[in-house]
């Protein structure tokens, strides 16, 4: 703990659960309310697995196309960052697969990486170059659109646009309780060999709904990255990093951590009271019960 009001969110005695382990690199996790059930990637076996109490752990999906971020629409499908397609898909309730965009302007897009859905029904993703770069997490290929944005997309219109263009490689990202701020992670760093650059979490105003402006530093994590991350109702930004889930303060504060064993790359919130996180870093799926509750209808 680094500051006090982090014993309002991580009540003393919080236990981290290891639920199911055996993956590659697991990522991606959605809680599935209806079945009190975790969906999450294994991005490099290609499949997705499945949680609950009920079942354990067992396999949703394989092979999956590469899938690697995953949330609920409004309906409640199953949407999906899929490498492999280089593209969002959409798991219908009847589980057949739909694809609701793959190329801007004619041109396919890198890979899809995370995604989040907002009140309205728009999906905002980020577009990294990551299932493109080799075979591992997807298939190699050259960027065509040759620029790594954040997008804004109307399912129902299929209108597809730029929101963020002024990161690197955008990674992970969410909006605050009231929509009003976007966060956006900046992994670029990760990959240079030259030492330069930072691993930074961006926050920009949201105007009209319908755009991102004012982009600035939030917060810079060390050690490690913020891949993946998801805010509770209080504004608090609870992020992966190297060695835990770091949590930060609306005015970017950081005010303590959930120390995890394996690497952190994503995490989501479930469970009925929308107080548990559950998080996937390394191999392995892992829960811990909060305080807090998740913001958002889709956490």
């Amino acid at each position: 703990m680094f500051d006090e009001r982090c014993h309002a969110l991580v009540p003393e005695g919080a236990t981290l659960e290891k639920l199911g382990t055996g993956a590659l690199w697991a990522e991606g996790p959605v809680y599935l309310p209806a079945a009190d059930a975790v969906l999450w990637s294994d991005i490099p076996n290609n499949r997705m697995l499945r949680w609950s109490a009920n079942d354990g752990l067992t396999v949703w999906r394989a092979p999956s196309n590469f899938v690697n971020g995953n949330t609920l629409d409004s309906d409640g499908n199953v949407v999906h960052c899929s490498h492999g397609a280089r593209a969002i898909l959409r798991t219908e309730h009847d589980g057949s697969v739909t694809t609701l965009v793959d190329r801007y302007m004619g041109m396919r897009l890198n890979s899809p990486n995370d995604l989040v859905v907002k009140s309205d029904g728009t999906i905002w993703f980020t577009d990294p170059p990551y299932g493109i770069l080799s075979n591992y997490e997807g298939y190699q290929a050259d960027s065509e659109i040759r620029a790594c944005n954040v997008y804004r997309l109307d399912p129902d219109t299929g209108e597809l646009a730029v929101v963020v263009a002024d990161i690197e490689e955008p990674n992970g990202l969410a909006f605050s309780p009231d929509e009003k701020r976007l966060y956006v992670a900046d992994t670029s760093a990760d990959r240079r060999t030259d030492g330069t650059g930072t691993h930074q979490v961006r926050v920009y105003d949201v105007r009209d709904g319908r755009r991102a402006i004012d982009g600035r530093v939030f917060a810079l994590i060390d050690p490690g990255l913020a891949d993946g991350f998801r805010l509770d109702e209080h504004g608090n930004l609870f992020t992966s990093s190297a060695d835990s889930i770091q949590i930060y303060a609306p005015d970017g504060t950081r005010l303590g951590k959930i120390e995890v064993p394996e690497k952190v790359s994503n995490c989501c919130w479930g469970g009925p009271d929308q107080q548990r996180l559950f998080i996937t870093a390394g191999t392995s799926l892992y829960s811990i019960q909060l305080s807090t509750r998740g913001a958002g209808l889709y956490w």
